[in-house]
């Protein structure tokens, strides 16, 4: 999330939410990887189908923020881990959605005071700066907080953070994670068009194409997600001793 915030610094928001977006294309990946899902052969199309979607988005021939692409593109990879593995914790040790949730943000919060602490070092602050990234120096703890600032903060941190990343844990829960992390699809179609409503950012002919890609793929990988339990229990018949 981190990773995330930075990039929208760096390059426009619906450019960052589209490349997020594709981090089911590394769940689907993490997941037959290390969880042993299955992956059906029209799931290896459709990761290819959006990642030619985001090459179009990208449009690397005129890239003028790669920094800004780059930390997306982390943050979908980071993000695909972070699945995965609350994920193999629900599996093993029972933990259910709320509970993962509840304390990967515990510890995530101490994980970011610290962070924030250390930029406040001169050394570390100098360097981050010398390197032309001075969004990681003395980065403030309670600077911009205000009474105003609130109702958003708290719909950010109890509607989109909260209920969401619940849900979202919940819905791994009784689909697997490869068929929940579909939700993130969504996105490329929503994210230009509030984008261009609420920041007034332009839809660019290649960020069309590329979000028409983006779609075409993520519904190869619904029609995917439907022929798997097709192929288990295929599997489980041919399996039975006659």
């Amino acid at each position: 999330m981190i990773l995330f915030q930075l990039a929208i610094g760096y390059t426009k928001a619906s450019t960052v939410a589209i490349i997020f977006s594709c981090n089911p294309v590394f769940v689907i990946t993490f997941a037959a990887l290390f969880l042993k899902e299955k992956l059906a052969g029209l799931t290896i199309v459709s990761i290819i189908v959006s990642m030619l979607g985001i090459v179009v988005i990208i449009n690397p021939f005129k890239l003028s923020d790669p920094l800004g692409i780059l930390l997306a593109i982390l943050a979908a990879i980071t993000f695909a881990i972070y699945s995965v593995i609350s994920r193999y914790g629900t599996k093993k040790y029972h933990y259910d959605g709320i509970l993962i949730t509840c304390f990967s943000f515990i510890f995530g919060s101490l994980e970011l005071l610290v962070l924030i602490c250390l930029t406040h070092l001169p050394l570390i602050s100098t360097k981050f700066i010398a390197m032309g990234l001075p969004a990681f120096a003395n980065v403030p703890i309670f600077s911009g907080i205000t009474f105003s600032a609130l109702p958003i903060l708290l719909y950010l941190g109890i509607g989109v953070t909260g209920i969401g990343f619940s849900s979202y844990f919940l819905a791994m829960e009784n689909v697997g994670v490869s068929l929940a992390s579909l939700v993130f699809f969504i996105k490329p179609a929503l994210a230009p068009i509030l984008a261009w409503i609420i920041l007034g950012e332009s839809i660019n002919l290649h960020t069309a194409i590329g979000i028409i890609i983006i779609l075409i793929g993520s519904l190869l990988t619904f029609i995917a997600s439907r022929e798997i339990p097709k192929i288990t229990l295929l599997n489980e018949k041919t399996a039975k001793p006659r």
